[in-house]
């Protein structure tokens, strides 16, 4: 989508972090933009930013994004309150770090219910308005460079992005044609409240493997943030991944090493044997993607 101005734009989790970021710069754009929050201190510190740039229109909405029936009262609000959704970003996230050994069920429901399952809420409820209006639009789901390699004792964290990584990419392939683009936004470290995350937790996902102090729910390390992007800057990536369409939006140069080594461990786990020519024509179908060679 090169021309944003005037459009409506939907942001889960907007109301502080990479969210906000996104919040102000679509909106900067010139954009109608309805966000998502969870905590009221967040929204007050979100709006006293959003006041101090003049012209900027947005919306508030309270969700949890695990609430389905909330998501679609969110969209008809939006719908009323600015138009129909052309923009939508799956942003709402939450974490928490250690080993996997430690992880309880609710850990598991907790991270997956809202890193993944918040994005399968938003899809199942905008994609089909998004695909009906007939309208140009553009889907960004936020993952994390802990989506594209593991990285760190975050493995319940990193089983979510991964998640998001793959569904954004077959979202894509079946929008192949049409005149939605797809976008996954794997970002590095951003200056974020996720270490805040726990505050939001559900009463019935309270149990948690992660409760010692070595084991903060969400909390990476303090020279992390101190040396983490601006969220407003890591909003402008998205900016310019949704202009043009982007699969991936990729911000941190940090990681280039690390992303290049795994995926030449994946290469180099490949047979080095002779293809099986029967087999490879009864499963031609799946044997390559266009959004692969960037030629959809």
């Amino acid at each position: 989508m090169k021309e944003l101005r005037g459009k409506v734009a939907f942001v889960t989790g907007g109301s502080s972090g990479i969210g906000l970021g996104i919040v102000r710069v679509l909106a900067e754009e010139g954009m109608r933009v309805a966000f998502t929050y969870r905590r009221e201190r967040h929204l007050e510190q979100a709006m006293e930013q959003l006041r101090s740039r003049p012209g900027l229109e947005v919306h508030p909405l309270k969700l949890d994004v695990m609430d389905r029936a909330g998501f679609a009262r969110a969209a008809e609000e939006t719908e009323r309150a600015l138009g129909p959704v052309q923009v939508l970003v799956n942003n709402a996230g939450v974490g928490v770090h250690g080993l996997m050994e430690h992880a309880t069920y609710e850990d598991w429901d907790w991270v997956l219910g809202v890193n993944l399952g918040g994005v399968v809420n938003a899809l199942v409820t905008f994609l089909p308005r998004m695909i009906a209006s007939g309208r140009e639009g553009h889907i960004v789901n936020v993952s994390s460079m802990g989506g594209l390699a593991a990285l760190g004792s975050v493995g319940v964290y990193a089983a979510s992005k991964f998640a998001v990584v793959g569904l954004t990419e077959a979202l894509r392939t079946d929008m192949i044609g049409r005149k939605i683009g797809v976008s996954v936004y794997c970002p590095g470290p951003v200056k974020s409240n996720i270490a805040e995350s726990g505050e939001a937790r559900p009463g019935h996902l309270a149990r948690s493997g992660y409760s010692s102090p070595e084991h903060v729910q969400g909390a990476p390390p303090p020279a992390m943030m101190q040396h983490a992007m601006d969220a407003v800057t890591a909003g402008r990536y998205v900016l310019e991944g949704i202009r043009h369409n982007a699969l991936y939006i990729l911000s941190h140069p940090e990681f280039r090493d690390v992303i290049a080594a795994r995926h030449a461990a994946v290469l180099a786990a490949v047979p080095n044997e002779p293809i099986d020519e029967a087999r490879a024509d009864s499963i031609r179908w799946i044997l390559s993607n266009p959004i692969y060679d960037r030629s959809a």
